[in-house]
């Protein structure tokens, strides 16, 4: 667990340029490289292993930005599949992870957003961070 590198990229993430046609930016924090299908006992203890990370890193950014709001991502996920209207990253976020840790990074216009991606066990666990201009659904 490396929380002062994560807080490093989030930062820098606040500020770079986005890739052209996209208004945002997700990363992976940690990776359970080799854990796709893995045993489930195993995967639940990595989830939760991240989702302490996440917390830690949530800890710190509510230092700066203040309380982070928890975003449940089933409902955005429904309406993903059903309209299709929901915008990058939120629509991806909503189909890897079951909620995000979702706060405004001030002075900076963006949004910031950590989620531990564990829907589908066919995928890796991973701690995500997602900035973007575009407010939560």
């Amino acid at each position: 667990m490396d929380i002062a590198r994560h807080i490093a990229l989030i930062d820098e993430l606040c500020f770079r340029p986005f890739p052209a046609g996209h208004g945002h930016h997700l990363v992976v924090l940690s990776g359970s490289h080799g854990l796709r299908g893995g045993d489930p006992a195993e995967r639940a203890a990595t989830a939760g292993q991240y989702e302490k990370e996440r917390d830690a890193v949530d800890a710190l950014l509510a230092g700066r930005w203040g309380e982070s709001e928890i975003l449940g991502l089933q409902t955005v996920l429904l309406r993903t599949e059903r309209a299709g209207e929901i915008t990058e990253p939120w629509a991806e976020l909503s189909a890897r992870a079951r909620v995000a840790y979702v706060r405004q990074a001030r002075g900076t216009g963006r949004w910031v957003a950590l989620a531990v991606a564990d829907r589908d066990a066919a995928d890796e666990v991973q701690l995500l961070a997602a900035v973007t201009e575009e407010a939560p659904p």
